[in-house]
């Protein structure tokens, strides 16, 4: 019995920066009638409201639920209205020597798409994250520009020989995000126990990265109990178990 299951966001709970379709609202209401639930991925507040605060029905007890923005290096809970608990944030200097090692590495790396849409560098405050094809990508555009990690693993390469002693890890369909050393799942985990006061062991994590190299993998790496999907009517299928279980 677990007290508390973690979701990765994109490609797990929904389609890439897509809102929860209604029945994984559904299933994430029955979930929290039996566990607490955290969200944990790479993506900003207003995304995380977007995509999952704003899609939950009225059913569903958000005193049990747990979001957290940029990789962990923020968290949100709701008493009424959400609200900040702590946010990690890099300073001027720090964003800077960013921006300009992405300029680099792209530039030395050569990858850059014939079209875009929208900004490809995003500040986040606690995380800058890279969008290969820009923040309002089409979901079609991003499946099927790297869908085997090759080419960000290039990018990747090339970035941490730039900023060594950041944490540079790929997310979503298309992207990359930097936070601080030590900054990945496992660390926003861990921060969650912390926070909520429920051990590691209590907790499983259910995502589609979970693979060397995955930005989900420093969950398995964190001892949790995990689960792959391939996408989100797999993640149903699994949460539908565990709630079957719970009961």
């Amino acid at each position: 019995m677990k007290q508390l299951v973690a979701f990765d966001l994109d490609g797990t709970l929904a389609e890439s920066k897509q809102p929860l379709q209604e029945p994984m609202g559904d299933a994430l209401a029955d979930l929290l009638g039996v566990a607490h639930v955290a969200v944990i991925s790479g993506g900003d507040w207003p995304q995380f409201e977007k995509q999952v605060a704003s899609r939950l029905p009225a059913r569903a007890d958000l005193t049990r639920l747990w979001l957290m923005p940029t990789t962990g290096t923020k968290l949100y809970r709701y008493d009424g209205a959400w609200s900040a608990v702590y946010a990690e944030l890099f300073d001027d200097a720090q964003k800077q020597a960013i921006f300009a090692a992405f300029d680099a590495s792209l530039k030395a790396t050569g990858f850059v798409p014939e079209q875009t849409w929208g900004e490809r560098i995003e500040d986040r405050g606690s995380q800058i994250t890279f969008s290969a094809l820009g923040q309002q990508a089409p979901l079609d555009a991003k499946e099927h520009w790297d869908p085997d990690f090759a080419k960000r693993k290039v990018i990747q390469a090339d970035l941490r020989k730039r900023l060594p002693g950041l944490s540079i890890n790929m997310g979503g369909a298309t992207s990359i995000d930097i936070t601080r050393e030590g900054v990945d799942k496992a660390y926003g985990l861990k921060k969650l126990r912390d926070a909520s006061g429920i051990e590691l062991d209590a907790m499983m994590f259910i995502g589609d990265a979970i693979f060397p190299g995955g930005n989900d993998y420093p969950a398995k790496e964190l001892g949790l109990d995990t689960v792959r999907v391939r996408d989100p009517e797999d993640t149903l299928s699994v949460i539908a178990a565990i709630v079957a279980c719970q009961k």
